[in-house]
């Protein structure tokens, strides 16, 4: 692709604002402020809704570095170098798995077709992400084969049949194993499996 004959990793990893690293994940991911979520930041002020006590807003999340590096990422997605630049960096990680946003969501219509293009640029690669921007919906015709987008229903222990691939938030009895291995995927590919309809996560 040309974008290899234009820039290097070190190059990539500025334009894009660096990739994340959660630890449970078998992967790699790209993670936005979740204060600039657009429908789970009026959800966090809604008490019983998945967002009323977000993750993403508390542990290593507020630390001022890791602020700093997804206010970044978020300004970073506007560059018109953003597509290749992600592409020649989940490449070069060299691993089958991807994750969009550990934290944040989606920005807007063409935030998503870039994500799109990432995905056909990265096509041994498996992108799963989870959203809670229905309009997404209407372009699920569009994505690409290797990314299944998970809608998340707004409020704890709700769950959505409309959609192929689903994720809910539960209070007791979630299909999700990583609580019961400490907090990690380890064999589990659940996520990224378009054979399973629906994962269920508890409150955290």
């Amino acid at each position: 692709m040309g974008y290899y004959k234009i820039m290097n990793t070190k190059e990539a990893l500025q334009i894009v604002g660096g990739l994340s690293r959660p630890s449970k994940m078998p992967g790699w991911s790209y993670g936005l402020p979740a204060k600039e979520c657009k429908t789970g930041g009026k959800l966090q002020k809604v008490p019983g809704s998945v967002c009323f006590d977000c993750y993403a807003l508390k542990g290593c999340y507020v630390f001022k570095v890791v602020q700093d590096a997804q206010y970044r990422r978020l300004e970073a997605i506007k560059s018109p170098l953003w597509v290749g630049a992600m592409a020649m960096l989940i490449n070069s990680k060299k691993s089958n798995y991807f994750r969009w946003h550990d934290s944040g969501d989606v920005q807007d219509e063409q935030h998503l077709l870039k994500i799109f293009a990432v995905a056909k640029l990265t096509p041994q690669v498996n992108h799963w992400m989870p959203t809670r921007e229905a309009w997404i919906k209407a372009f699920l015709p569009e994505c690409p084969k290797n990314l299944i987008i998970r809608f998340s229903p707004p409020m704890v222990g709700q769950f959505n049949k409309s959609w192929p691939h689903t994720s809910a938030v539960v209070e007791n009895n979630a299909s999700c194993p990583a609580p019961k291995q400490n907090n990690e995927c380890r064999d589990c590919r659940a996520c990224w499996d378009k054979n399973v309809p629906c994962i269920s996560y508890g409150q955290h």
